[in-house]
């Protein structure tokens, strides 16, 4: 799950990167790595070259590419953004997939994750309460179905600073969180992050074609990922505009059609 965190520390030598992980995120540097391996395999030059592993450490090639946070193509880079995730959806092959953990933070550890933080809330503003209560609210209703979801490889981590334009193609870093997922709940996830708003509204889901039941699936885990973002944004923090906060209890309040 996205969040505000420091989880690693980068090294930069050359077109050499270190990438050190916290001791507070056990498997990081482990899923990293087997991310990294499977689409060197698979999917090559998308993401970064793995050269070594060692317990908490990850050392890959250097990438060069701008960030795609405040697009200013936004047609050329969408497109390029879009290509580059059908990329990482379909690189592992099915057989391969099947072997794979699920990602961090599904469903079900959301669901506690939220709960949690909406039992804890502390009374704030009426329109920032009502969006934790509704939201509660609705989430003890919640209960998506499995059946009929897209089996992908899923990098676990929506930020769009992770996407990478060189000039001519978009390239995916970080992969700490990755594993097996499916396509619904990747796109939620993506769409909901803040980075995915907060400069401009990106709809990079529109530009998947889902099934009817996977439309469903992606509003309805659109609508736990804001709640996530609701709980994480509730302490400004300097990364993103002031009155960051509030814009998000009103996506709430929309998601939710509350």
């Amino acid at each position: 799950m996205a969040d505000l965190q420091h989880t690693h520390e980068l090294a930069y030598d050359d077109d050499v990167v270190t990438k050190r992980f916290v001791d507070s995120k056990p498997g990081a540097a482990e899923r990293e790595w087997r991310a990294l391996t499977l689409l060197a395999e698979h999917a090559p030059g998308l993401a970064p070259e793995p050269i070594m592993f060692e317990e908490g450490v990850v050392r890959m090639s250097r990438i060069a590419g701008v960030p795609l946070r405040g697009l200013f193509e936004r047609g050329v880079h969408l497109a390029a953004m879009a290509d580059a995730l059908a990329e990482l959806y379909a690189a592992v092959p099915a057989q391969v997939l099947r072997t794979l953990p699920v990602r961090p933070w599904q469903r079900q550890a959301v669901v506690d994750w939220v709960s949690r933080r909406g039992a804890g809330w502390r009374p704030r503003d009426p329109l920032s309460d009502r969006a934790v209560k509704e939201g509660l609210r609705w989430l003890e209703r919640w209960s998506p179905g499995e059946a009929g979801i897209t089996p992908v490889f899923g990098a676990g981590d929506g930020n769009l600073a992770n996407f990478l334009w060189d000039g001519s193609r978009v390239r995916i870093v970080d992969f700490e969180d990755s594993g097996r997922s499916d396509l619904a709940y990747e796109l939620a996830e993506l769409a909901e992050h803040v980075s995915m708003w907060v400069d401009g509204e990106v709809e990079i889901a529109r530009r998947f074609e889902l099934s009817p039941h996977e439309e469903r699936r992606m509003r309805e885990c659109r609508k736990v990922q804001a709640l996530v973002w609701l709980f994480l944004l509730s302490h400004e923090h300097p990364r993103n505009p002031p009155g960051t906060f509030e814009r998000q209890v009103e996506r709430v309040l929309a998601t939710l059609g509350a």
